[in-house]
């Protein structure tokens, strides 16, 4: 990580499009880690390398505020990381979408989502390194 790098989560990040998240679901990718389920897919005509949505289902966590704490550190979990991820998609010049769904019934402690985090990053680099480009 270069020493000037700003470690932000911004709009451009956030995947907020309905059209591309039904596309995620329809033909994308999925893999699970000990926290998560992540669909993915790899797209192009993003405004930044990579965009996440995060999900955390009312099924099983009851509570918004529950909820919510889990979605916070889930993305300053990802916000701290995510330039290894760049890093890995700038050098291939390619751009993926994907989707964080929480999939435990328990609130986790920050170290358990981080751990997860680097476990998705580590996932999803090697997915897309043995992926096919886009033609």
């Amino acid at each position: 990580m270069n020493k000037g790098t700003l470690l932000t989560f911004n709009k451009k990040e956030r995947l907020c499009s309905t059209k591309v998240i039904r596309e995620i679901f329809e033909r994308g990718s999925a893999f699970n880690t000990s926290l998560f389920r992540v669909v993915w897919l790899q797209t192009s005509g993003l405004p930044s390398p990579a965009q996440i949505a995060f999900a955390v289902p009312r099924k099983s966590i009851r509570l918004a505020v529950a909820r919510n704490l889990i979605k916070r550190r889930i993305r300053e979990a990802y916000r701290l990381r995510k330039q290894i991820l760049y890093d890995f998609l700038g050098e291939r010049n390619i751009q993926v979408a994907f989707i964080v769904i929480y999939r435990q019934k328990s609130i986790p402690d920050y170290k358990t989502v981080e751990n997860s985090v680097n476990e998705i990053i580590a996932k999803l680099t090697e997915r897309l390194g043995n992926s096919n480009p886009i033609c």
